[in-house]
């Protein structure tokens, strides 16, 4: 977790900050994770408050509930009600629309951003396509983006996969493999790094293979924004080039008018250099991104760089390029590529 200062031991006495927070395995990791951040950070005991939302109790695959904000409208209403005084989401889940009366008090520094493969037998995806001569690989996801990605590979390949529509938790997902109902599973590698499951993955899957979803593998610290001291308390965590990154990410989805269940992947770095005089300078912000059907049979995949460092850092910028970047692919066709776009 970025940015955690020197800070006092929390007051045992005090009041306890109430973390609102998802009840899954992931999202109680993760909480519990920006809540040791956060008492370091402010001095105060925090105290995680679980809170079921839509997503989590529905069985319609996302794609069909809408995808974006069922994992988020529960949290940011009892943040508003004042049952809870600051959430932790994933980013990802985020609608891309700024709430009202909400703030974006933190962006911590992202874990691996990239998908990861948990195959049959510790294969990778190359090894175990070719070890399906008989039937194709089948290859669970819930991921519209995903599903896309893997088709389009596929087919680059000349080889054989189906792809099985999945939901559940990364317990329910690994077990669908382990019992062999499928041949891998494709999950967040940042979801299994915060549950010490990394070491399941039989394969990082390179962001040149699948681009991840936008906002994949940051989190979103919110609270209310009236709450001035809490909000710069919790902006000691931010990151500046995770929140830049994402923020990119985030305006291409955005100007898109695609969301979190669209097939549209995305992944903004910072481009570094060496000059020999100084440490690492960061010089560039580049933005990548992918819309394709959910077949594989098209794709569009772009790419677009901009100014990033002290004198451009801002979201602003950050925005600005997600955009450009969203104008020309709708220029190169992506729109006819994503089914119903959001309005």
């Amino acid at each position: 977790m970025s940015g955690r200062p020197n800070s006092p031991e929390p007051d045992p006495g005090g009041p306890p900050l109430r973390l609102g927070t998802r009840r899954s395995a992931l999202a109680t990791a993760q909480s519990g994770q920006v809540a040791e951040a956060v008492s370091a950070a402010t001095g105060r005991r925090v105290e995680l408050v679980e809170i079921t939302t839509y997503g989590d109790t529905s069985r319609e695959q996302l794609a069909q509930i809408g995808g974006t904000g069922v994992f988020v409208s529960a949290l940011r209403d009892a943040l508003l009600d004042g049952s809870i005084d600051f959430a932790v989401h994933s980013l990802k889940d985020l609608p891309t629309a700024a709430p009202d009366r909400l703030a974006l008090a933190a962006v911590p520094l992202r874990e691996d951003p990239r998908d990861a493969l948990v195959a049959r037998d510790g294969l990778t995806l190359d090894e175990l396509v070719g070890k399906c001569v008989q039937a194709p690989a089948r290859i669970g996801t819930g991921s519209p983006r995903r599903t896309a990605q893997l088709n389009a590979w596929a087919a680059a390949a000349g080889v054989r996969i189906e792809t099985v529509p999945i939901r559940g938790n990364v317990d329910t997902r690994i077990g669908l493999v382990h019992s062999g109902r499928l041949d891998a599973v494709v999950l967040a590698a940042a979801g299994l790094s915060r549950l010490g499951r990394l070491g399941e993955a039989t394969q990082i899957l390179d962001a040149g293979l699948m681009l991840p979803a936008p906002g994949q593998g940051a989190l979103a610290i919110e609270c209310r924004a009236g709450d001035t001291a809490l909000t710069a308390a919790l902006g000691v965590l931010d990151d500046p080039v995770t929140r830049a990154a994402v923020t990119a990410e985030r305006a291409l989805l955005a100007a898109l008018e695609a969301g979190c269940s669209a097939p549209v992947g995305a992944l903004a770095s910072v481009q570094r250099r060496t000059d020999g005089l100084s440490a690492d300078a960061d010089t560039a912000l580049e933005l990548r991104a992918l819309v394709g059907t959910v077949d594989g049979s098209s794709v569009v995949q772009l790419s677009v760089t901009g100014a990033f460092g002290p004198e451009a850092a801002s979201e602003q910028a950050a925005a600005a390029l997600g955009r450009e970047l969203a104008a020309r692919m709708l220029a190169a066709g992506a729109a006819g590529l994503m089914g119903e776009r959001v309005q």
